[in-house]
């Protein structure tokens, strides 16, 4: 465990300096950023794969441990055995192109360029490639990359949960278009409304949510993240003159994966048990209190004065409801979408990037592939590529990752239906302003364990069973159902 908290520690450097990158660095420090994150990427990837490591590793399976050296042995060899056949050139290199490509990415959404981002997303394919070809030759490429932010929840259940979603929400939105029915917006006509404004809307909601300024921020950025550990967790979140709504989810969204990473145990620092456990996971968070709290009646009936107050309108309770929770099949931005659409956006990266990644589809021909499925899933064709294929920031990163959010949001209202059963009257605490036990819950459930338990073994400590889809599909069923009254 020395030698991986010196990993630890130089890779948790690397994040507050992609956070600066996104947040406060000239648009002319890129070319040094890539240069400093390829040497810290490559000096980790050196201590990992050592055979110092290697031998460290086998003198500990050697010995009878208790279940927290166990977890924590089990993680770090998984990570030596990943890492140990990829070259260092390619760790370094792949990590000084996602670097750059962050920036190019950045100026191709702005200037609505797809060809300027094309190249660049070519290499990037390439070298992610040959990265999972190295760590496993025999596999898909793409269950290779997958497995990067799902280590545990295999690829094929992942596929099943997709095709439950889709036979029950699919319907769903059908149904709730053919009712022609037209939810309150009260906020849409009064705008525009100044960042500063909003701004000060969002600092309410997290004084609300009780995030702790001495170890969090709130910044703005190009796509809103979270960057940190148990000591030091920052949300960034951006600012749409004509949809405070917009903007007040999303820092709600990033208020719930900071949660996780403040709720990791602080004396596991530095180790796999002091690390959050994997991306569906940590969506579980952010979609636990975007949707589960700051998309429900209780929620507004608390906050709406506040709204009102910052923005100047005079909206109920169940206005505000219905407004936040109104489907928009032809919205075009995922993180702007509604609760239901929001996983056609979902099915539809998944799919693209898959072909991508596998080469059926070429970087050049991803706008059209993009506005086909648009139409085929949502019925509606962007305008630009910067409302399309351009609009996250995720394929300058990584792929295989969209499966997330997806996932996450399946586990957070099946640890939702928990945490209702084990606190009781979960509307009254929201309702009241009093949400730390739904915080010390999600700690005490989820964030404390870290790294110690695969996926369904944690799913089911929190939940008493393994992941399901079953509660989203009630969930969504019955919420939507009473908005539409279908």
């Amino acid at each position: 465990m020395e030698r991986y908290r010196r990993i630890a520690h130089l890779e948790s450097g690397a994040g507050v300096l992609y956070w600066d990158q996104q947040v406060t660095m000239p648009e002319g420090g890129t070319p040094a950023r890539g240069k400093q994150l390829a040497a810290l990427s490559g000096t980790t990837h050196e201590k990992l794969t050592s055979d110092a490591m290697a031998d460290a590793l086998d003198a500990a399976e050697g010995c009878e441990l208790d279940d927290e050296r166990a977890a924590n042995v089990r993680e770090v060899r998984r990570r030596h055995d990943r890492n140990r056949s990829l070259p260092g050139e390619l760790v370094e290199e792949l990590t000084e192109h996602r670097s750059h490509s962050q920036q190019v990415w950045q100026e191709a959404k702005e200037a609505d360029d797809f060809a300027s981002f094309a190249p660049e997303l070519e290499t990037l394919r390439e070298l992610h490639v040959d990265r999972a070809e190295a760590i496993d030759p025999d596999r898909p490429a793409y269950e290779v990359m997958y497995e990067d932010g799902e280590p545990y929840l295999p690829i094929s259940r992942m596929a099943e949960i997709f095709e439950e979603l889709k036979e029950a929400l699919i319907p769903l939105i059908d149904d709730i278009r053919a009712t022609g029915t037209d939810l309150p917006t009260p906020f849409a006509d009064a705008g525009p409304y100044d960042d500063a404004t909003q701004r000060a809307l969002s600092e309410d909601v997290l004084d609300l949510l009780n995030f702790p300024d001495d170890r969090g921020r709130l910044d703005v950025s190009a796509h809103p993240f979270t960057s940190g550990n148990q000591f030091d967790s920052r949300i960034t979140t951006r600012y749409d003159p004509d949809d405070p709504l917009g903007a007040l989810t999303s820092t709600v969204h990033e208020f719930g994966h900071a949660s996780y990473n403040l709720g990791l145990p602080r004396g596991r620092f530095g180790e796999p048990l002091g690390e959050s456990l994997s991306s569906g996971v940590h969506e579980s968070q952010s979609r636990f209190w975007e949707n589960h709290v700051a998309r429900t009646r209780p929620f507004w009936e608390r906050f709406v004065d506040t709204v009102n107050e910052h923005l100047g309108t005079d909206a109920s309770a169940e206005e505000a409801y219905a407004a936040i929770n109104h489907v928009y099949p032809d919205n075009l931005i995922r993180v702007e979408a509604d609760e239901l659409t929001y996983h056609l956006h979902i099915i539809l990266r998944c799919e693209v990037d898959r072909a991508f990644v596998e080469g059926d589809t070429a970087a050049d021909d991803l706008p059209d592939v993009w506005d086909e499925k648009m139409e085929e899933y949502l019925g509606v064709t962007p305008d630009t590529d910067a409302e399309g294929v351009l609009q996250d920031i995720h394929w300058s990163g990584r792929f295989a990752a969209f499966q997330s959010y997806t996932i996450g949001s399946v586990l957070a209202a099946q640890l939702d239906a928990a945490m209702c059963d084990d606190l009781g009257d979960v509307d009254a605490l929201i309702r009241e302003g009093d949400l730390e036990p739904l915080w010390e819950w999600m700690t005490d459930n989820v964030h404390r364990h870290g790294r110690r338990y695969p996926t369904d073994e944690l799913v089911a400590e929190a939940t008493g069973e393994p992941l399901t889809a079953e509660y989203f599909v009630d969930y969504v069923e019955s919420k939507f159902g009473d908005l539409y009254d279908l």
